[in-house]
Parts: C-alpha cells; sequence; structure tokens
C-alpha cells in the first residue's frame, strides 16, 4: 500500500509539473502508467485522469492568477461553447460512428502541430493587427502578461472569436462523445486559431480543463471509477507539480514550448487518427 501510494505521488508530480507548462493535462502520462504499468481497468485511469485534470488545473491557476498570466475573461467566454458541446455530446451518444470522428478530431490536431512549426519557422509569437479585431475588443478579450523571460510586459490581441468558439465547441463534443480529454484542443483554439501567445494559452486552458472536468466528476465518483487509494496520492502530487510547472512555464522561452507542444500534438494526432481504424499507437 504504501508502495503504490508513494508511486501514485511521483507520477502525480510527473503529470502535474508537465500539465501546468502545457496547458493539457496530465492524462496522457497517467493513463497508461496505470493500465499499462500497474494493470488496472481503464475505468480507473479515466477516473484517475478525471482527478488529476482537476488538481492540475487547482494548482497551477493559483500561480497564474496572481502573475496576471491566464486571460479570465476568454477562459470565461469560450468555456460557454465547451460546457454547451459537452451537453451535446453526451446527448448525441450512439448516434454518431465514433471512428469518423476520431479521425476528423485527429487529422486537426495533425493540422495544429504543423501551424506550431510555421510559427516557429516565423518567429512570431505576438499578434499585433493594423485594425485589431472588433468583436475581441467589444468583449475586452485583448489582454497583456508579463514575460519573466523576456522581463517586460506584452501586449497582445485576440482575433477570430467565432472560430475560437466552434473549436471549443468541437472540444466539448469530443469529450461528450468520445470521453477523451479536450487539453489539447484548447490551447489549439487559443493559439491557432485566436493566435494569443502560447504563454497565455497554456495559462487559459489549465482553468478551462478544470472547469470543464469538476462538471463530470461527481458521475466518475458516484459509478465507482474514482479510487481513493489511488485519487489521494496522485491529487496531492499533482498539486505540487503543478505549482511547480507553473513557475517554471513562465521563465521559459516561447520557442521551448513550442518545441516540446509539436510532437505531442502530433503524436496524438497520430493516435486518435489511428484509432478510427482500430490501430493503438
Amino acid at each position: 500500500m504504501m508502495h503504490t501510494a508513494f508511486l501514485m505521488l511521483l507520477i502525480g508530480l510527473s503529470a502535474g509539473t508537465m500539465g501546468a507548462i502545457l496547458g493539457i493535462g496530465g492524462g496522457m502520462i497517467i493513463t497508461p502508467i496505470i493500465t499499462l504499468g500497474m494493470g488496472l481497468p481503464i475505468k480507473y485511469a479515466i477516473g484517475a485522469s478525471i482527478i488529476a485534470v482537476i488538481a492540475t488545473s487547482s494548482g497551477s491557476t493559483i500561480a497564474f492568477l496572481k502573475d496576471d498570466v491566464l486571460n479570465l475573461r476568454v477562459a470565461m467566454f469560450l468555456e460557454l461553447a465547451t460546457s454547451v458541446g459537452a451537453i451535446v455530446g453526451a446527448l448525441l451518444t450512439g448516434v454518431f460512428n465514433p471512428a469518423i470522428l476520431y479521425f476528423l478530431f485527429g487529422c486537426l490536431l495533425l493540422f495544429a502541430s504543423w501551424n506550431m512549426v510555421r510559427k516557429l519557422r516565423s518567429g512570431k509569437e505576438v499578434l499585433h493587427r493594423a485594425t485589431p479585431d472588433k468583436l475581441a475588443e467589444k468583449l475586452k478579450l485583448n489582454n497583456s502578461y508579463y514575460d519573466k523571460n523576456l522581463h517586460k510586459q506584452v501586449d497582445y490581441e485576440v482575433e477570430n472569436v467565432p472560430g475560437g468558439m466552434t473549436i471549443m465547441f468541437g472540444a466539448g463534443l469530443a469529450s461528450g462523445l468520445l470521453g477523451i480529454g479536450s487539453g489539447a484542443f484548447k490551447v489549439m483554439a487559443l493559439d491557432n486559431v485566436m493566435k494569443m501567445p502560447l504563454k497565455p494559452s497554456s495559462a487559459t486552458s489549465n482553468l478551462m480543463m478544470g472547469v470543464t472536468a469538476a462538471a463530470s466528476a461527481t458521475i466518475y465518483f458516484f459509478n465507482g471509477s474514482i479510487r481513493p487509494d489511488i485519487a489521494v496520492p496522485l491529487s496531492l502530487g499533482i498539486i505540487v507539480g503543478a505549482a511547480l510547472g507553473s513557475r517554471i512555464m513562465q521563465h521559459m522561452p516561447s520557442r521551448w514550448l513550442r518545441i516540446i507542444f509539436v510532437p505531442i500534438l502530433a503524436y496524438l494526432g497520430l493516435q486518435m487518427a489511428f484509432k478510427a481504424f482500430g490501430v493503438t499507437i
């Protein structure tokens, strides 16, 4: 029992750190360890992933709010689309062929990965339009943050709010229909579609993931998917790791974050696309 608790603590520490840095939760770290490494059923991995997302969001959002890195108005506005998408997805379960959705969402993530490569090549991190987006201005979504790596205040603008809402609706739809995490879609919508810098995109995604996961956590708890002997040490490790990761992310160059993100998005995209044909990678 003590050995398992200590192992969960270390896993949580790693997952929380990476989840806070990238804004995609720690499910992709936790799920294979619990299912393959520990030999437990997939339902416990799903329950642990939900706990991981909530704990990562809680641990990192405090630091991001304190340092004014995340865009609270964008998070609350887009969370409406994600929540509606999740409800619609849950209602439509069994109507659509999951294989088609896996393929479409996989291709979307591969496209996002390619867009990040393009941003790396261009070296342009912050959007400054000659004419700011009228809808973003009206909703007061444009913001600024202090970049601790560059040691300066960075002002940025937001664009294509309807496009971001559409991707967020799709992220909620994917969560409701397929039971998958949507952190990668959130970062993709904020960074690729709405042209926010990657650091506030990651920070904002962390907050949104926690709100989305909290809505479904009760269901997983009552159906027995959340085991206290896994969830408690895992949460403790994640909260500490998330607080650490939120500090590390703010001091990292945005270019390094993108270099880490590109293979992760490509892997998740390929994983979903191949899953449409019954192939697991």
